[in-house]
């Protein structure tokens, strides 16, 4: 899955996700695009750098994701118990898809 690809299936989800670049202010995460519902963010990553697709996960779902794929890890600079990382350069695109669209439901249901 390249960028284009992953960016277009997020905004797909629903005609009310947003995309920004809300961390303008830090260097190193310029080029990170974040992707909202109901104001709070579902999925982020950096446009250069798919490794690292950082999407919500329901903390019970977080271990067993981790020992079942190899192209999923840590999240970046996100908290670990709600979060998971996608390696999307490694990841099957259903897998990611699925992921994100989980990370979606779960932000959406809290708006």
């Amino acid at each position: 899955m390249n960028v284009e690809e992953l960016r277009n299936y997020c905004l797909s989800l629903s005609d009310e996700v947003e995309e920004k670049f809300p961390f303008q202010q830090f260097k190193a995460a310029r080029d990170v695009l974040a992707f909202y519902i109901g104001g709070h963010i579902f999925c982020y990553f950096n446009i250069n750098d798919l490794s690292h697709v950082t999407v919500k996960c329901p903390k019970e779902d977080i271990g067993n994701l981790l020992e079942q794929y190899e192209c999923l890890d840590k999240p970046y600079n996100g908290n670990a118990k709600y979060w998971i990382g996608i390696d999307a350069t490694r990841a099957d695109d259903a897998l990611v898809k699925d992921l994100v669209e989980r990370s979606f439901q779960i932000v959406r249901q809290k708006k």
